[in-house]
């Protein structure tokens, strides 16, 4: 696993959220003010869904490109945080943001072992290979933390949660 994910194939299939990050900016309806009316920007409705969803799929490519540190527990197995019926794979985006959660955890006088990997290959190959729904936490405890949750267009659709319909 430490290859880095150099021998990882791309996708046959795109997945709905990388789709959504080759389309153009939501373009939102132009108000056309009243004559005596100065147009503002607040005049343009926004599609707030629209642009979280847009941001969502920016950041979710980058993971995926994004070589992330993938710890292990001390007895050599991976870690991984259990929370309201879903795994989370806990990664990293570098060694501090690895030693702050180590000191959080009270587990910061041991060795850490950890493995470098593709967010791409945690989430296509490593997910899966849970007996439950999982997905993954990126520098978890920080304010710069980031999940990507176990849904479609994030996992493979084989292991994603079905949302009954509200994706």
């Amino acid at each position: 696993m430490s290859d880095n994910g150099d021998g990882i194939s791309r996708p046959d299939r795109l997945s709905r959220l990388a789709e959504l990050a080759d389309w153009p900016a939501a373009e939102a309806p132009q108000a056309t003010p009243a004559p005596s009316e100065p147009a503002s920007p607040s005049a343009v409705p926004v599609d707030e869904v629209a642009v979280a969803r847009r941001r969502f799929a920016v950041l979710l490519g980058e993971f995926r490109r994004a070589a992330v540190l993938v710890p292990f527990d001390a007895h050599g197995s991976l870690w991984t945080a259990d929370f309201n019926g879903v795994r989370w794979i806990c990664a990293f985006s570098d060694e501090e943001a690895l030693a702050r959660f180590a000191r959080a955890q009270g587990d910061a006088e041991r060795e850490w072992e950890y493995r470098t990997v593709l967010g791409a290959r945690l989430l296509d190959v490593m997910v899966p290979m849970l007996p439950e729904p999982a997905g993954v936490a990126l520098d978890a405890g920080s304010e710069e933390g980031m999940l990507f949750p176990p849904v479609v267009g994030v996992v493979p659709d084989a292991v994603a949660v079905d949302l009954g319909g509200m994706q």
